[in-house]
């Protein structure tokens, strides 16, 4: 029953998120942001369908687990800085429709950044794009650590490098690099974030509040704040 839930979120869509998304920015304002996938600096080289402002957009038990996490950091001398939150279903589907095409001559710098060692063709097969993210379940962040300053945290690769540098614990990965990807694990686990193995940045908060449910509603205050 609840996959059939899931399925049915998905394709209907909707205009309006469900009572218990919140806005990150109402419920802590001092986390910082930069929405990738609202702007061109990502892997597709574009703003990405249904990021219709750049928010992030979160179920509430996750949102308040960042602010408590924001506020253990603080104490450390650093601050999160948030790069994607909820994703809608249709931005989901147009990184797969992305993944499926050529790169061509306008896409050299985009690759160098992203994906220097895989082919495009192979970044669905090699699992680092895929057809459900749950990122549209509302509970799963990308994130990473900024300094009072501003500046962003050397954790060793940039924000959706598509290699096995990426991995939280790579064994390359050392020093102040390695300890950085510690903190921020640390840190979000002691609030109840679970980190994704494969990506540094990525975190779910347990237990999910829509654990079956991938929404496709967009990325916008009025989708929360009708």
């Amino acid at each position: 029953m609840t996959a059939v839930v899931g399925l049915l979120a998905v394709l209907a869509g909707g205009a309006t998120a469900p009572d218990g998304f919140v806005v990150l920015r109402e419920v802590d304002p001092g986390i910082g942001q930069d929405m990738r996938y609202a702007g061109a600096r990502n892997f597709t080289g574009g703003v990405v369908d249904g990021y219709e402002e750049p928010e992030c957009l979160l179920a509430r038990p996750s949102a308040e687990a960042l602010r408590r996490a924001q506020r253990r950091l603080l104490r450390r001398g650093y601050s999160l800085r948030v790069y994607d939150c909820y994703r809608p279903q249709r931005a989901v589907d147009r990184f797969v429709w992305w993944a499926r095409q050529q790169d061509g001559p306008g896409d050299r710098e985009r690759k160098a950044e992203f994906y220097p060692h895989v082919e495009r063709s192979r970044l669905i097969p090699d699992g680092y794009i895929a057809e459900k993210s749950g990122h549209s379940r509302g509970s799963t962040v990308d994130v990473t650590l900024e300094e009072l300053s501003g500046r962003e945290v050397d954790m060793g690769t940039a924000f959706d490098f598509f290699d096995p540098l990426s991995h939280t614990d790579d064994p390359r990965v050392t020093g102040a690099v390695r300890a950085n990807r510690q903190l921020l694990k640390r840190v979000l686990a002691e609030q109840g974030f679970v980190n994704l193995p494969e990506e540094w940045w990525h975190f779910t908060y347990k237990p999910e509040a829509y654990p079956d449910t991938y929404f496709d509603f967009p990325v916008a205050v009025a989708a929360v704040r009708p």
